[in-house]
């Protein structure tokens, strides 16, 4: 089974109308890859994908990276919820003062961008950590990152969730499945795939199973493209839209184990 990862690539809401573990730590249960079968993206091309971070805690070799998340607004960012889980942040996340989100950079080493701190989190409180289900939390942000940064997120039912619709999945995480983590940002060209094919990936019995009613199979029929360890929590797109969040798998890069990724869009707390 895959653990809940940090990804990497290879190949409320009154918050939002107005998140397997990090491959760097011990890690929980699930997805560990990063963008495997990737290329390097530059952040203005993506100018929504964030870096989850904390030098106290994962130390500053990558600038303390250990999950991903897209900028929904400009305060608020999704990201998985296992990444804010006391097996990978070894606490509460108000116990980590140095929290941020690192937003506008390409290289986790590089200049420019900025480097927010977080002031508040909120994670689904109905997430299951055994099964992975409703694997969401938001952050919100001390301040507003650009608005011309936000990426939307799709509605219940959006097209651009439709099996077979092209998508990309983006992350710092392990670019190779045998612990190789990328400086800079990367892509994966992947698909959505029919929920079958995760249900046969990931039966019932046997620990976490899919749920297509709160998970989203995405993948390379062919295998060789997937997010993988230190990719968690970001982003999936889709049409332009944040169909899914990097949350857990089996393996990176397995034609026979696709990614499992948050459904966005049936997750999110909405105003009536």
């Amino acid at each position: 089974m895959r653990r809940p990862i940090a990804r990497a690539l290879t190949g409320s809401l009154g918050l939002i109308a107005a998140a397997a573990a990090p491959l760097t730590a011990a890690a929980p249960a699930s997805a560990d890859s990063v963008v495997v079968g990737g290329q390097p993206t530059r952040i203005s091309e993506a100018p929504w994908v964030v870096a989850l971070s904390s030098r106290d805690r994962f130390g500053g070799t990558r600038a303390g990276q250990f999950c991903g998340g897209a900028l929904v607004a400009p305060t608020k960012v999704l990201t998985a919820a296992h990444c804010l889980g006391r097996d990978v942040l070894g606490g509460e996340p108000w116990q980590l003062p140095d929290l941020r989100v690192i937003a506008g950079r390409t290289s986790l080493r590089g200049q420019g961008g900025q480097e927010v701190r977080i002031a508040d989190t909120w994670v689904d409180p109905r997430y299951d950590p055994a099964t992975n289900s409703r694997d969401l939390a938001v952050l919100t942000l001390e301040k507003p990152l650009p608005a011309s940064s936000v990426i939307p997120v799709a509605a219940p039912g959006d097209a651009a969730t439709t099996p077979g619709t092209p998508a990309k999945v983006y992350g710092w995480g392990d670019t190779s499945g045998r612990g190789t983590y990328a400086m800079s940002l990367r892509s994966a060209p992947v698909q959505v795939l029919p929920d079958a094919a995760c249900e046969r990936a990931y039966p019932s019995g046997l620990g976490a199973a899919y749920r297509g009613d709160t998970m989203l199979c995405a993948g390379d029929p062919d295998g060789g493209k997937d997010a993988c360890q230190g990719d968690s929590g970001g982003p999936l797109v889709a049409q332009g839209k944040l169909i899914g969040l990097v949350s857990w798998g089996s393996g990176c890069g397995q034609a026979e184990n696709p990614g499992v990724y948050t459904r966005v869009s049936e997750l999110l707390p909405r105003r009536s």
